[in-house]
């Protein structure tokens, strides 16, 4: 996903997409913990893509 596919988007739209992020990160780092995850790459593309939200929902906020 890239920054400038979000900033298309509304805050409602980057809000629940946001949602959907954090609960996907619990999934896996639960899975990281128990020993199941193997595609561990799947947690720091995660992680980026929330920090990529967050930053555009702070532009939005700002402008």
């Amino acid at each position: 996903m890239k920054a400038s596919e979000l900033r298309q988007k509304s805050a409602e739209e980057l809000g629940q997409q946001l949602n959907a992020l954090l609960e996907e990160q619990f999934r896996l780092r639960t899975r990281k913990a128990t020993g199941q995850l193997t595609q561990t790459h799947l947690l720091q593309t995660n992680q980026r893509d929330i920090a990529r939200i967050k930053t555009v929902l702070n532009e939005q906020k700002k402008a």
